[in-house]
């Protein structure tokens, strides 16, 4: 008898579907990182020019920016297939033979959240990426023999949102290792239009603006935000987001204005309120608003950073003025001294 799906595992693949069906069709058509796409393209065409494959690359950034994306267009560009995978799926070395053995020349494998691959299987990998080789153990014990196996030369575009977790022999394997930053609101506005355009959903321009400026600087943002507000012009208006459609919308979905939801002001709340501004640890923070401490890292923190809302130290986490500013908390005298 076949399971049935489960309701989580439904969403997960409708949501990808929705963003596949958003992203771009070639590099050209890819929206911000300007200066990662112009090294991008002599890459590619030095590598196409060589007929040799593309050298590995390291791609890492917030999540939501465009990695997996990148690794799709590259592929394209390349006119190569693409094997996608991430490194908690490579729970073994077979598991990682059975991949490599499976590609062909040029082609490219793509690993997602890279930082995450077991010690024995990154080891394993180390071969593979500079000789095209790959070593594997028969047997055990005093009878135990190595097996050199030789692989097609392939590409491998990893992906990682905390590159720091990466070791240094794994990082010196890559030819290429470009940073994703965050979009300004004018790239989101395109990118938010374009998303409209492709679902067939009438969006005033100004609201695209304003709709990217509450987007955390985050593609993958926008166009979720886009959706919701989709399902909210089609019950609450007549099919068009305007801007009354746009404020009703992101009142109920707790956005302000800076884009922060209610898990960004209650971590800055607690911040702000139970510690004084800090400094406090991170993982005291995370347990008082009961969120993952890799969720506050990773998620949440580069962003309000990024607005000045936050500053890390040696000794923890501080509020700035501005965070006390606008979650609207009175500053003591003594403690205004000490912001910034």
């Amino acid at each position: 008898m076949t399971k049935a799906p489960s309701v989580k595992n439904k969403n997960k693949k409708h949501e990808e579907v929705f963003y596949k069906g958003l992203r771009p069709k070639n590099l050209g058509h890819f929206q911000g990182q300007e200066k990662v796409k112009q090294k991008l393209e002599i890459f590619i065409k030095a590598a196409k020019k060589r007929k040799e494959p593309l050298d590995h690359l390291l791609i890492y950034g917030p999540p939501g920016l465009g990695k997996t994306t990148l690794a799709h267009l590259i592929s394209f560009e390349l006119s190569v297939n693409i094997r996608v995978t991430s490194g908690p799926a490579i729970e073994r070395s077979g598991d990682l033979a059975s991949i490599l053995t499976n590609l062909k020349d040029g082609d490219i494998l793509f690993i997602d959240e890279v930082h995450r691959l077991n010690k024995v299987v990154e080891e394993s990998l180390y071969p593979a990426m500079e000789d095209f080789c790959l070593d594997i153990v028969l047997g055990k014990g005093p009878s135990a023999r190595t097996v050199r196996l030789e692989l097609p030369k392939f590409t491998i575009i990893a992906a990682t949102t905390r590159i720091g977790l990466i070791s240094s022999p794994m990082r010196d394997r890559f030819g290429a290792v470009y940073r994703l930053n965050f979009y300004n609101h004018k790239e989101l506005a395109q990118i938010v239009k374009r998303s409209a355009d492709i679902l067939k959903i009438p969006i005033e321009k100004k609201t695209c603006l304003e709709l990217a400026e509450r987007s955390r600087g985050t593609p993958r943002i926008a166009n979720r935000l886009l959706k919701r507000i989709r399902d909210f012009a089609q019950i609450k208006g007549e099919g068009k987001i305007t801007k009354p459609i746009l404020d009703q919308a992101l009142e109920i979905l707790e956005i302000d204005d800076l884009g922060l939801d209610k898990t960004d002001r209650d971590f800055l709340k607690a911040l702000c309120l139970d510690y004084g501004g800090g400094p406090v640890g991170l993982e005291t923070l995370a347990a008082s608003i009961s969120e993952d401490v890799g969720t506050v890292e990773d998620v949440m923190e580069p962003y309000l950073i990024q607005k000045r809302l936050l500053k890390r130290s040696k000794r923890g986490r501080m509020a700035t003025k501005k965070a006390f500013e606008h979650l609207k908390i009175p500053i003591s005298k003594e403690r205004q001294e000490k912001l910034l």
